[in-house]
């Protein structure tokens, strides 16, 4: 059980110890931020980290900050610089510069709200002073001068001096405070005095710039030009004798921070930073020919990542010490672009278009500036270079060369050595080139054998498909080839040239799982051996997502490998199930910074690799790679772009309806060379979580008016995601849908109503006046129509006793005139008869009698009283018919006029004719004559004309 429990001491401890490591050759990745980012004047005094990450800065110009995304610069009043810069625990930042010291708060969406301190010290004492140092202890607030400290606490203030001696700096380390009086030397804070420590004197007018933790009983000392000292808690101080105390010394020590799993960084007036182990040992140097804009470090800090921030003379850099990548560039362009490295027998060599150079190589762990030279009659284009057994050969533009103690032998005067290729169970290689394929020797030690005849244009990709059939091409064909008599002639099998129509290039030859896999423009390919033909790797294509499109593979360990697109470099393992687990994001930082399709990584060690660059190359220790936590992000700012950009500070976020068009910017205080990707989601408005990108702000415009709440979270390089944020702001309603206006909606509705109802009763009451008056109306009007029907029936009855009235007296008139008829028929008759009467003695009469019986009859027949009653009863019943026939034909004689009479009362002519005393052709003749007199067309009868008037 114990040695179990050592054994996992060991390896949690091992864990520790790898997370901490610090690589010692190369350089850090430094991060530049110019006055012309972050927009402020040259010089940082101060440097400082909030809690929650954010930056802050004592510039000339005022206090910066800087978010992850946005620098800003927050003036005081009187525009004074400010020299010194600390956050509390809280986020309260303490600022302090010439005759001036106080705090700022950070307002909710970015805004600083500064609240002088200094006021609570008489201006005369504090006029002439300047804050070059604030120092938070656990309840009070140390701003300190080089005349006196000003101490805040429970807001009063009080002041610790040296007995008239000036200051230099105060330190506090492991919760004591010390201040080092000049001339008397170091002293210690207790109880509100300044006692001075145990060995002073040795550190007399040495001007002490850093006190740090060192181990349980000491403190590291760090002064200007005098190199570093331990002091334990008696007092009792020591120098510390380190390989770097004469970098220190010379370049005049100005601030230090412990780092990093025990590390010491220590900035400098003349030379940038150093960083030093607990050993004493020089692990970095960063200064201005390795990354630093400036070599004179001003202030000096670490963040949560434990990346190295300093203020410099001219502007700030980030150090990221933390990484697992380090650096040589090459800012002189004498190397040019690195095709290929190798390391070899203590050295470091890199084949570039310039040539190969060579620098001395101790490893790792092993401090050392590279110097690269020339290997002489190297110039000219380096293609690869391999160890092969135990030599180190070159692929040139020149030949082929076996490099020995730093020069070149040629081997093969063949130009272009692209690749060289192992034949698996013989002691030949093989050699893509220019001109075709050439074969060599390994052992004893390498050496040419021949050029094949066969293959005449440029072979850049070689692999062996079996034991004597290889895979070989360029960019435009792949061949398989098969080789014979021991390797000594050639043959073309099989010739697969690019479909000109496809534009598909070929990337290359690998093998994936013991596996022949082509790569090209479209994906990753494989042959089938059955149908003689190439096809997609689906399996793996799908798996690889984007990486398919690899030009590069290159094998780590079993199943384990680097797949590289255009300098994107992802490391992908293959699980025994097939499971493909892909990590594109560890090597962000180079992406772009290789020659494409040139791609170069060799393993120095199981977890150190060797990465080509443009200008120079990287190193990666996979031992490096620590995860840490990402915060969540801050929202930084909040815009309204409605009209301009105007800040929104208000921490109840209410925005008039006009003004629908805003922005929110974001930040997570995550510092690395890999960009953070943000993705975010404004519940109220979209639909789904947006895609992971690196802008770090969103417009939303038109926004209809409602509650929103904005949900943003973000996602280091290595996957971790952060918690969300979120912020919740309203879209007022436009002002006709107000409370105001819905007030007066209500108001106005209620008016409407009550008038409405007023307006329809009286509507109503009118309606039913109408109805009434209508009614009324209707009831007259039916009366009326009653009456005009009563009338009517009346008049009818009448027209009807009238009709009746005249039927009677036609019929009257017509027994009139048949009585006439009938009395002129029987005096006729009776004439008639008179003239055959004879007397008793049958003798005629006498015609004296008969003419004066004769002349009785003919008065009888004469006789108008007759016809005077006729006419006057026919008038009557016809309505003056003679009267107004007269009128309108005045031409008619009396005998027109009975014949007018008898037609209108629709008599024969016969009867006509008795009535008049004439003959029937003696009425036809009157009745033509009266058609004459009254103009009647042939066509009407005379009848119909005589009753129609």
């Amino acid at each position: 059980m114990i040695r179990f429990l050592l054994f996992y001491c060991f390896l949690f401890l091992f864990q520790t110890l790898s997370a901490q490591h610090i690589i010692r050759s190369g350089t850090p990745y430094v991060k530049q931020y110019a006055k012309n980012i972050y927009k402020a004047g040259n010089q940082n005094w101060g440097i400082a980290v909030s809690p929650e990450g954010i930056i802050y800065a004592a510039n000339t110009e005022g206090l910066l900050s800087f978010d992850g995304e946005f620098w800003n610069l927050h003036p005081l009043k009187k525009k004074s610089i400010v020299r010194s810069v600390s956050v509390d625990t809280n986020g309260k930042v303490y600022t302090g510069g010439k005759g001036e010291f106080g705090f700022w708060e950070r307002k909710k969406y970015g805004g600083m709200h500064y609240t002088s301190i200094s006021g609570l010290v008489d201006k005369s004492d504090l006029q002439n002073d300047e804050i070059w140092k604030i120092i938070i202890g656990k309840d009070k607030i140390y701003f300190h001068s080089f005349s006196k400290c000003y101490v805040y606490e429970n807001n009063q203030i009080k002041t610790i001096t040296a007995s008239g001696e000036p200051f230099l700096f105060p330190h506090l380390t492991n919760g004591d405070l010390y201040f080092e009086q000049i001339p008397s030397g170091l002293h210690k804070l207790v109880s509100d005095n300044l006692l001075p420590v145990k060995d002073k004197s040795l550190l007399g007018q040495k001007n002490i710039f850093c006190i740090l933790p060192f181990d349980e009983r000491h403190v590291l000392i760090g002064t200007a030009t005098d190199g570093l000292f331990k002091m334990d808690k008696e007092g009792n101080i020591t120098p510390w004798k380190t390989a770097a105390d004469q970098y220190l010394k010379q370049a005049q020590l100005n601030n230090g921070i412990e780092v990093h799993g025990g590390h010491y960084a220590f900035g400098t007036i003349q030379n940038g930073v150093f960083i030093i182990n607990k050993n004493g040992e020089l692990i970095q140097h960063i200064n201005k020919h390795n990354g630093l804009q400036n070599n004179t470090v001003l202030s000096i800090t670490k963040d949560r990542q434990e990346n190295i921030w300093v203020g410099l003379d001219n502007g700030i850099d980030r150090i990221e010490i933390n990484s697992a990548l380090y650096y040589y560039a090459d800012f002189s362009g004498s190397i040019g672009t690195v095709y290929t490295s190798a390391v070899y027998n203590g050295k470091i060599y890199l084949g570039t278009n310039q040539g190969l150079f060579v620098s001395p190589w101790k490893g790792p762990d092993d401090y050392n500036s590279f110097n690269f030279k020339l290997i002489p009659n190297s110039n000219g284009q380096v293609w690869t270079l391999s160890i092969i057994g135990s030599d180190l050969i070159c692929g040139h533009n020149n030949g082929t060369f076996k490099v020995e103690h730093d020069k070149l032998n040629q081997i093969s005067t063949v130009t272009g050595g692209w690749i060289f290729s192992a034949i698996d169970g013989t002691n030949s290689i093989l050699q893509g080139n220019y001109t075709g394929i050439a074969l060599f020797q390994r052992n004893p030690t390498v050496a040419f054998i021949k050029q094949f005849d066969e293959v005449k244009e440029p072979i850049r990709y070689i692999n062996q498909k079996s034991g004597n059939e290889f895979w070989i091409g360029n960019e435009n064909e792949i061949k398989l080839v098969q080789f014979y008599n021991e390797f000594k002639n050639t043959s073309v099998t099989n010739s697969i040239a690019r479909d000109p129509q496809s534009n598909i290039r070929y990337h290359g030859i690998f093998k994936v799982e013991n596996n022949l896999v082509f790569a090209t423009d479209s994906g990753l390919y494989v042959y089938d051996d059955i149908v003689k033909k190439f096809k997609p790797h689906d399996d793996i294509n799908e798996k690889l997502g984007s990486f398919k499109y690899s030009n590069k593979i290159i094998p780590i360990h079993s199943n384990s490998y680097w797949f590289v697109k255009k300098s994107h470099i992802a490391h992908v393992e293959i699980t025994s199930n097939g499971t493909v687990v892909i990590d594109s994001t560890s090597l962000n930082p180079l992406s772009d910074k290789m020659m494409n399709y040139y791609e170069s990584i060799i393993p120095i060690t199981d977890q150190l690799f060797l990465i080509g660059l443009d200008n120079g190359f990287a190193i990666y220790d996979t031992q490096s790679i620590t995860k840490v936590e990402i915060k969540k992000p801050i929202i930084s700012h909040i815009w309204n772009i409605s009209d301009g950009i105007s800040a929104i500070l208000d921490e109840q976020i209410s925005i008039a309806n006009r003004e629908n068009n805003i922005r929110i910017a974001y930040a997570s205080p995550w510092y690395a060379s890999s960009s953070v990707q943000y993705q975010y989601f404004l519940d109220g408005y979209s639909e789904k979580w947006s895609d992971w990108e690196e802008t770090s702000y969103r417009d939303f415009t038109n926004l209809n008016f409602g509650s929103y709440t904005f949900q943003v979270r973000a996602r280091s390089a290595d996957g971790t995601v952060s918690e969300v944020t979120r912020v919740s702001f309203e879209i007022q309603a436009p002002w006709y849908l107000s409370w105001k206006a819905v007030l007066l909606y209500v108001i106005a509705l209620g008016l409407i109503t009550y008038f409405g109802r007023q307006w329809n009763n009286k509507r109503i009451q009118k309606r039913q006046f109408q109805i009434n008056r209508r009614l009324l109306a209707q009831q007259k009007a039916a009366i009326a129509r009653d009456a005009e029907l009563n009338e009517q029936k009346l008049v009818k009855l009448k027209n009807q006793q009238l009709q009746n009235e005249l039927d009677i007296k036609n019929r009257e008139l017509a027994n009139s005139a048949m009585n006439i008829v009938y009395k002129n028929e029987m005096l006729n008759n009776l004439h008639d008869e008179l003239k055959n009467l004879k007397d008793s003695e049958g003798r005629s009469l006498n015609p004296d009698q008969l003419r004066r019986v004769n002349k009785l009859i003919d008065d009888a027949h004469n006789d108008d009283r007759d016809w005077d009653l006729f006419e006057k009863s026919f008038d009557e019943a016809h309505g003056n018919f003679f009267k107004k026939l007269k009128a309108e034909y005045p031409e008619l004689i009396p005998n027109d006029l009975k014949l007018c009479a008898y037609l209108r009362l629709n008599m024969s002519s016969k009867e006509i004719a008795s009535l008049l005393n004439i003959t029937t052709r003696g009425v036809e003749i009157r009745r033509y004559r009266l058609r004459k007199k009254l103009s009647i067309p042939t066509e009407k009868n005379l009848s119909e004309f005589l009753l129609e008037r």
